[in-house]
C-alpha cells in the first residue's frame, strides 16, 4: 500500500525523493529521484529548506551535506509536474516560500554541496547558496532560465557578484554548459576533485567548516551575505506568470523552440 504524501516531520523530509541520513556529526540530504534525473518537485525544494532548519535545531548535528544520486546533482524544477509527493503544487509552494535558497544563505550551521554531476536551474542555485560547493570533475553547470521565459533576477544578482557581469551575461544569454574546470576558474565553485573522491572530499571540507567558531563564523557569513545582496523579487515573481514563461513551459513540454525565436534560428528539440 502506498503511503499518502505528508509534510516533513523529524528526519522525514516530506518526500520519498529526498533521503536524510545521519553520519555521526553530519546530516546528509540526498536527492534520489533517478527516474526523473532528480528533477525537483515543490516538495523536494521544501524538503531541502526543512533539512537546513532541521540540522540547525538539532544539537547532535554539526553540519549538512547535500548531494545527488547517479550522474545528476539537480537539474532544477520538474516542469513536467510529476511526482508522488504532491502535497505541494508549484503555486502553493511559491506562496509558502518553499524555495530553500535564502534559508541556505542564512543557515547557522555549515552546509556543503557535494555536486556529483549535472547541476543547473534551481540545482545550481542550491550549490551557489550553500556555504561551499565541492564538485566532481564530471559535473556540468547551466543557467537555462531565459530559454524558459523566466526573468531569474536571483541568478543575475548572485552571479554578477560571484563571477562578474560579463561572465553572467555569457551564462544567462547563451544558456551554455560550463564544465567543472571552467566553474572553478570562474569562481563559481570552491573545489573540483576526481569523481571517485567527491564524497570523502566534501565530508572533509564540511568537517573543517564545522570546527570553526560558530558565532564568529556567523558574523563572517552575514558579511558575505550582505555583499551578495538582495534580488528583484517583485520583477522575478511577475515574470513567472507572464506570457513568455507560459510559452517557455509549453515549448519545454513539447520539445521545441519557443515562438519568440526567429524561424531561421529554431532548433529541433528543446533549448
Amino acid at each position: 500500500m502506498t503511503t499518502p504524501p505528508r509534510p516533513p516531520d523529524g528526519d522525514w523530509l516530506g518526500t520519498p525523493y529526498l533521503r536524510f541520513t545521519r553520519e555521526k556529526a553530519f546530516g546528509v540530504c540526498t536527492l534520489d529521484r533517478p527516474e526523473a534525473r532528480n528533477a525537483m518537485t515543490p516538495a523536494m525544494y521544501f524538503g531541502i529548506k526543512y533539512a537546513v532548519s532541521h540540522v540547525d535545531s538539532d544539537p547532535d548535528l554539526a553540519g549538512l551535506l547535500i548531494t545527488g544520486t547517479g550522474d545528476v546533482f539537480a537539474p532544477g524544477g520538474d516542469m513536467g509536474g510529476g511526482g508522488a509527493d504532491n502535497w505541494l503544487t508549484f503555486g502553493s509552494a511559491l506562496g509558502m516560500d518553499a524555495l530553500p535558497f535564502d534559508t541556505l544563505r542564512q543557515s547557522a550551521k555549515p552546509v556543503v554541496a557535494a555536486v556529483n554531476g549535472l547541476c543547473q536551474g534551481g540545482g545550481l542555485q542550491i550549490a551557489l547558496c550553500a556555504d561551499m560547493a565541492v564538485v566532481s570533475d564530471r559535473a556540468t553547470f547551466r543557467v537555462p532560465e531565459l530559454y524558459r521565459g523566466i526573468a531569474d533576477t536571483y541568478y543575475s544578482q548572485m552571479l554578477a557578484r560571484l563571477i562578474g557581469p560579463v561572465r553572467t551575461r555569457d551564462l544567462m544569454f547563451t544558456g551554455r554548459t560550463l564544465s567543472a574546470a571552467e566553474a572553478l576558474e570562474w569562481g563559481m565553485v570552491a573545489r573540483v576533485v576526481p569523481h571517485d573522491e567527491l564524497q570523502d572530499a566534501a565530508r572533509e571540507v564540511l568537517a573543517q567548516c564545522c570546527r570553526t567558531a560558530p558565532h564568529a563564523r556567523s558574523v563572517i557569513k552575514a558579511s558575505l551575505d550582505s555583499y551578495v545582496g538582495l534580488y528583484d523579487r517583485i520583477g522575478m515573481q511577475a515574470s513567472l506568470g507572464a506570457p513568455e514563461s507560459i510559452e517557455g513551459f509549453l515549448a519545454f513540454k513539447e520539445r521545441r523552440s519557443p515562438d519568440w525565436v526567429h524561424p531561421d534560428l529554431r532548433l529541433d528539440g528543446r533549448l
